[in-house]
């Protein structure tokens, strides 16, 4: 039986999809349930898993665009497995793995002699490492010609004075975010808010109760926990921070849906922590650790994406001192976190050194007021600078389920 499958829906108001990549090779056999697929929407990186079992007809071809419902494979399920062991799913290789797969296969396959190639083509051979069965001549007497090698390499590429310009197509996802800024920039009045922030209380608190947390609760004591509460707090009180615009309406939440901005290897993304103000900072800590690995793993859903009333980004991972973050849209307002460097402060009259972050808040002035940016930020900062009173009700431990 010849079983046609076809790409199923990823979600509401998607049509297309991208095959980002095959796990499988065309004639393999493969397993029912066996991921045979990565598909990229404009929002998520979905896995696509076999049906049956069988030897599978790919139809499609990495970074082809479908639409939703088209065939992309066909599985012969009358194909027993010739192995008795079951197949593994094949990962897609890194770098490193790359290289010495390709090393190997100059070894075992020796690259075309210059007597065979022309010599810009075997000068591209040499600097790609382009084994010999992978290529086929369309030259006179069988000789290779520099497009052979360049339809190996890309077929978009571009060869200028023997050098190679590299180019692969933008995936749906990137494309899509990159609509998105776009659009923030034309379609929103936004500014961006500073201030900077004394990190010290929360280092002492980190510095003496992250080992016993670590220990209870399986995972560590981050600097995000404290900002999903400070910022859930100042929602509260700066409820326009909290809204968004509706047409002609402001829609203001009473919950915080707040998301944290991730860095994936498909791009960025946003999964979604659901009425952060009703979490510990144990529930925070455990669910934006399950919410990133998704994310960078590429299994995060678009339901664990959708919404959000709030964002936290933190370029301060990659060493960012200051930036103005762009807002993600429909929300009118995110924070941006930096590092955090010793600098030189005064202090009652005294210069001593601190452990300070800078923030930023960028918002979308048509709704929201100086007053009211200002006003939440300067919040933020008190909570972080005061957590023992202001998030955690003058009790540490019962604050951190220890």
């Amino acid at each position: 039986m010849l079983l046609k499958m076809k790409v199923p829906s990823p979600g509401e108001s998607i049509s297309e999809v991208e095959i980002a990549e095959w796990m499988v090779e065309d004639g393999d056999y493969v397993e029912k349930d066996e991921t045979i697929a990565e598909i990229d929407s404009d929002k998520a990186t979905l896995e696509l898993p076999a049906e049956e079992s069988g030897v599978i007809q790919i139809l499609v071809g990495n970074g082809e665009t479908v639409s939703v419902g088209d065939v992309v494979c066909i599985i012969d399920t009358s194909v027993k497995n010739p192995n008795s062991k079951v197949k593994k799913k094949k990962q897609p290789l890194n770098n490193i793995q790359n290289r010495s797969r390709k090393e190997e296969e100059v070894h075992q396959s020796p690259i075309q002699k210059a007597t065979k190639s022309k010599p810009l083509a075997s000068s591209i051979i040499s600097k790609n490492d382009i084994t010999a069965n992978n290529l086929s001549g369309s030259g006179n007497s069988g000789k290779i010609m520099k497009d052979d090698v360049l339809s190996i390499l890309n077929k978009e590429n571009i060869y200028e004075e023997g050098r190679i310009i590299k180019k692969s197509k933008l995936s749906s996802l990137r494309r899509k975010i990159a609509t998105r800024l776009v659009s923030v920039k034309n379609e929103t009045a936004m500014l961006t808010t500073f201030n900077e922030i004394d990190m010290s209380a929360i280092f002492d608190i980190r510095k003496k109760f992250k080992e016993d947390f670590k220990d209870k609760h399986k995972v560590g004591l981050g600097f995000m926990s404290f900002f999903t509460k400070a910022v859930t707090e100042s929602l509260k009180d700066f409820k326009d921070v909290n809204s968004m615009i509706d047409g002609e309406y402001i829609l203001h939440h009473d919950y915080s849906d707040i998301g944290i901005a991730v860095s994936a290897p498909k791009g960025l993304m946003v999964p979604v922590i659901r009425n952060a103000e009703l979490m510990s900072f144990k529930q925070i800590e455990l669910e934006i650790k399950e919410l990133a690995t998704k994310a960078r793993e590429g299994k995060i859903t678009l339901q664990e994406m959708s919404g959000g009333t709030f964002t936290i980004t933190n370029g301060g991972v990659f060493g960012s001192m200051l930036s103005t973050p762009i807002i993600n849209p429909p929300q009118s307002a995110i924070l941006g976190m930096h590092n955090i460097l010793e600098r030189a402060v005064v202090i009652e009259g005294q210069i001593t050194i601190r452990p300070i972050m800078y923030v930023a808040l960028s918002y979308d002035h048509r709704i929201i007021d100086g007053r009211e940016s200002v006003g939440f930020l300067c919040k933020v900062k008190e909570c972080i600078e005061n957590p023992k009173e202001l998030l955690m009700n003058n009790n540490i431990k019962k604050s951190l389920d220890l």
